[in-house]
């Protein structure tokens, strides 16, 4: 082994840089060492080419002249490329090529195993988070993803080597799964490319009996995989208790049912866990409060990303989003959340799924209303919330004649449409306070919407 290759590459990047090698930061190890060998003759390079003439007269030599170019010609290349992200990418090349070889050293401590979802970044690298992983996330080579063809929101494992001096993040060493299984050579088409249809299959409830808010969303509009569940709702009209028996109820509809994410935006941490304990068997991602806008809008893509990700792999997913409202605030345009509801189908081929979006919307301001408007009438069903019923007492507090549905037949049996209409037409006849109170009635008498219907 030579002297150069027996050094590590932070050193070997700085002899470069004195002896005004081009191009170092792109080579590997072993190509670096062999240039500086043939540059310096076979010395340690430690002080650069022998000196001149001109150090024995006290002057500069060569090798410090060549030094202190290549600093400037450095911070020069840094401050023109900008970006902390940009920075990684340069600073990680050398150890990308390594890990997508397998790795023929790790410095710095053992191989960790890490779990979590990737964000793709524009310069096309990635960054890897999730629970246990660090704040800056663990990076992932451009060579890695277009090898693999991964995509935003791919869950992705592997082992993972220590951040090197000078390194600002981990790095992931290989690949072992994507999405739960080994990299396929082939993927198939992105969410996008898929086939949208109109939403068919009724989503099972579990527990049905104790979770007579969940029954009353599928009573008054009948949820369905694929559906765009809207909810207008005020301050203090019980959304979030809504929202947390929706949760619970569908989480237990099956033993196979659909991946649940609550993805809640600007909320108080304290929500935040009280979420946690009171649904345990969903996936929780929070944009809390105490984050930034741009924080917030980039755990709330992530979400989004992962949902989509999950459907193209065949699973049913039920994305719930609180709300829809302070993520627009966070993008400071109402138009941004237009991705988050749209992204709500049912998918036609064979070994793809769905995603089903539930979102609030709040109501009150100009600023409500604006992302109000940037969703009305794309929604498969509406639920409206009334405020005035919920400091009344009234439980459910649905305004039950602003609630709707489209394509209620394709969901249901012909009995149980006919039985649905002869109720909306009962409550239609009352006041709101009266029709929500003989709602609730209907659903405490019975244990299941389907006794229920079948009494009408």
């Amino acid at each position: 082994m030579t002297d150069f290759e027996s050094r590590s590459l932070a050193e070997l990047h700085k002899l470069a840089a004195e002896n005004d090698i081009k191009g170092f930061r792109l080579m590997r190890k072993e190509e670096l060492a062999e240039k500086l060998e043939s540059v310096t003759g076979g010395g340690s390079g430690s002080n650069g080419p022998e000196k001149g003439a001109d150090d024995s007269k006290g002057g500069s030599s060569p090798s410090r002249r060549r030094r202190g170019r290549g600093v400037r010609d450095r911070g020069a290349r840094s401050r023109r490329e900008g970006s902390g992200d940009d920075r990684d990418d340069r600073d990680d090349r050398d150890d990308r090529d390594r890990g997508e070889k397998g790795g023929d050293e790790h410095p710095g401590g053992e191989l960790s195993e890490a779990t979590g979802v990737l964000e793709v970044q524009p310069r096309g690298s990635g960054l890897v988070r999730g629970e246990g992983l660090p704040d800056a996330g663990v990076y992932v080579s451009p060579a890695q993803i277009r090898r693999c063809e991964l995509r935003s929101g791919d869950e992705i494992s592997g082992p993972v080597r220590p951040a090197r001096r000078g390194e600002r993040r981990p790095s992931l060493v290989r690949i072992e799964t994507v999405n739960g299984e080994p990299p396929q050579d082939e993927r198939g088409p992105a969410f996008e490319g898929l086939t949208a249809i109109a939403p068919h299959r009724r989503i099972p409830l579990g527990a049905e009996g104790d979770e007579a808010l969940a029954r009353a969303v599928d009573l008054v509009t009948p949820l369905a995989f694929g559906q765009r569940v809207l909810i207008e709702a005020t301050p203090r009209s019980g959304r979030t208790s809504v929202l947390r028996s929706l949760a619970r109820s569908i989480a237990a509809g099956s033993e196979d049912g659909p991946e649940v994410t609550v993805l809640l935006v600007d909320e108080r941490p304290e929500e935040v866990t009280a979420w946690s304990r009171e649904v345990s068997d969903v996936a929780i991602e929070a944009a809390a409060a105490d984050l930034g806008a741009q924080e917030q809008v980039r755990i709330a893509e992530r979400a989004l990303a992962k949902v989509r990700r999950q459907a193209e792999t065949g699973k049913d997913v039920v994305l719930i989003v609180d709300s829809l409202t302070r993520l627009g605030t966070a993008y400071g345009d109402p138009g941004s959340i237009k991705p988050f509801f749209g992204t709500g189908r049912e998918l036609e081929e064979d070994d793809a799924g769905s995603v089903t979006v539930i979102a609030t919307v709040l109501r009150g301001s100009p600023t409500d209303q604006a992302v109000l408007d940037a969703v009305r009438t794309t929604e498969n069903s509406t639920v409206r919330l009334d405020e005035s019923l919920a400091a009344a007492g009234v439980t459910p507090a649905f305004d039950v004649s602003s609630c709707a549905i489209s394509g209620q037949e394709a969901i249901l049996s012909e009995s149980d449409v006919d039985a649905l209409r002869r109720l909306r037409t009962e409550l239609a006849e009352m006041d709101r306070a009266a029709a929500a109170a003989r709602l609730a009635e209907l659903i405490s008498g019975s244990e299941s919407n389907k006794e229920l219907l079948g009494k009408l």
